[in-house]
């Protein structure tokens, strides 16, 4: 017989080790089915749990998820933000365990409010969870990663992206792990009832692709992404400059066949009236004359009150600017600065001390099309995202992973891309300092990619398109009721 300290023991190293397997239902690994069935080990690791057990239980699988997920954060802060090693761990532990937190709510909750055997998994875990992650994706600025309907991108259940967004797939994604779990716990009719609505979701959303929410607007056009692949250790140092305007100069010659050339997130280093002279007015009469517009970025500053912003300068037949709006945290600037003292002189990060930009909807000119744009982090809120529809056409997204280095962060990043140009039935063009850049049509397919750390450029038609999505009108308040329905749940 098994010790009974070991068997107190398996419930919390099976919350664990199912968060640390659902790492692997997100890019680069997409075993979207894993997800689901981690998620159904989560469930399994409640089974008789008291709401104190449960909210450890729930911390213990975020810590397995983001431990696992997001551990990439300390490359930034030890390389890039030269923060000695063990207080770049320190903090990422730190964080980690704060994330965590909120699957942690999630699971007392479940567990707190649990009235029947079929209520929790089928409805009440499913809608904790949703509600902790919305809460975790606007709380404190928010931090809207490996949400986890971003695992099911390349499954059946994408098909509801375009209906409910990233927040109903996750409803999706924890109601058939509940759905699962039942199928193995479960005897007689309910074992079957759990087996037909699962089979029922995942055949609704193999249907559901194969509706188009929006419609072609005109001719396509060529479109191409450029990326240097700058070193982050060079690329704010001061005499690189002219090596960067140099690099992206020469890849923009051999794209000039292109309608529009998008370059990466700071891909200048120099702020714009530094170089509008030498370098943008030239290049913006060149690209008229070849019929092209360029979307480049770089800081820009306010000369006036010296503030300075993140920017995204559309240049050609018209000239337009974006201003970056939901700044990075210790990133591009430094929240509660007054209070941290010296604490906040570790971060030796450049640029880190941006202004937000005040637009009140994230479009760009794009010669004769309206497009929507975010910078880097923006694309994770497609709240955000949104707020460009139906106007524009398609959306940019320009980012710099470089932080992140060789890590999974890239490819968890280009995924976020994909799903928003899902939700929005838009194409979506990203282009990014060293990967992965990429064109990804309005279902959320990659056209063309440039793999991490290669320089050069990539082209791909781009088709602009018209109306809106279901997700476009409802945003998350279809997902939000759905998931608050079933957490208060009561049965007869």
């Amino acid at each position: 017989m098994m010790p009974l300290r070991l068997v107190s023991a398996l419930p919390p190293l099976l919350a664990f080790s199912s968060g640390a397997l659902m790492v692997l239902g997100f890019a680069p690994f997409s075993w979207f089915a894993l997800a689901v069935i981690a998620f159904a080990g989560f469930h399994q690791s409640l089974v008789a749990a008291s709401p104190r057990q449960g909210f450890w239980r729930g911390w213990l699988f975020g810590v397995g998820l983001f431990g696992f997920g997001v551990f990439w954060i300390r490359i930034s802060l030890n390389e890039f933000g030269n923060l000695d090693a063990w207080i770049a761990y320190l903090l990422t532990a730190l964080f980690i365990a704060f994330l965590a937190l909120y699957s942690g709510l999630a699971g007392w909750l479940a567990v707190r409010f649990m009235h029947r055997d079929w209520v929790r998994p089928i409805l009440l875990l499913p809608g904790c969870y949703v509600l902790t992650e919305w809460l975790r994706g606007w709380l404190f600025t928010g931090f809207p990663w490996l949400n986890l309907g971003y695992t099911q991108i390349d499954s059946p259940l994408a098909g509801f992206a375009p209906v409910a967004g990233v927040y109903g797939l996750t409803l999706l994604v924890t109601l058939s792990a509940g759905l699962l779990w039942g199928l193995f716990r479960w005897r007689g009719r309910r074992q079957v009832t759990a087996g037909v609505a699962l089979g029922l979701i995942w055949l609704t959303g193999l249907a559901l692709q194969h509706v188009s929410w929006t419609q072609p607007l005109g001719a396509p056009f060529k479109a191409a992404v450029l990326q240097a692949n700058i070193p982050q250790s060079v690329k704010w140092t001061s005499d690189a400059g002219v090596m960067i305007a140099e690099a992206y100069l020469e890849l923009t010659l051999k794209h000039f066949d292109a309608d529009l050339i998008v370059w990466p997130e700071t891909a200048l280093p120099d702020f714009l009236h530094q170089i509008r002279a030498p370098l943008i007015t030239p290049l913006a009469t060149r690209a008229r004359e070849e019929g092209a517009t360029i979307i480049l970025g770089l800081p820009v500053m306010d000369e006036s009150s010296g503030r300075y912003y993140n920017g995204l300068l559309a240049i050609g037949a018209h000239e337009d600017l974006y201003a970056k709006r939901h700044l990075v945290p210790f990133g591009e600037f430094m929240p509660f600065k007054p209070w941290l003292g010296r604490l906040a002189e570790l971060f030796e990060v450049p640029m880190s001390d941006f202004s937000p930009g005040t637009a009140a909807r994230p479009l760009l000119q794009v010669g004769e099309r309206l497009a929507g744009v975010s910078i880097c982090y923006e694309d994770a809120f497609p709240s955000e995202v949104v707020q460009a529809l139906p106007d524009a056409q398609f959306l940019v997204n320009v980012s710099n992973d470089a932080w992140f280095g060789d890590s999974l962060a890239p490819h968890q990043h280009l995924e976020i891309a994909r799903m928003r140009a899902l939700e929005t039935g838009r194409d979506l063009i990203r282009a990014t300092n060293t990967g992965i850049s990429a064109i990804i049509d309005e279902r959320g397919r990659v056209l063309a990619t440039l793999p991490a750390f290669v320089r050069g450029g990539v082209a791909a038609e781009v088709q602009p398109r018209q109306g809106s999505t279901p997700f476009v009108i409802l945003h998350h308040w279809l997902a939000l009721g759905l998931a608050l329905a079933g957490s208060t749940r009561r049965p007869a």
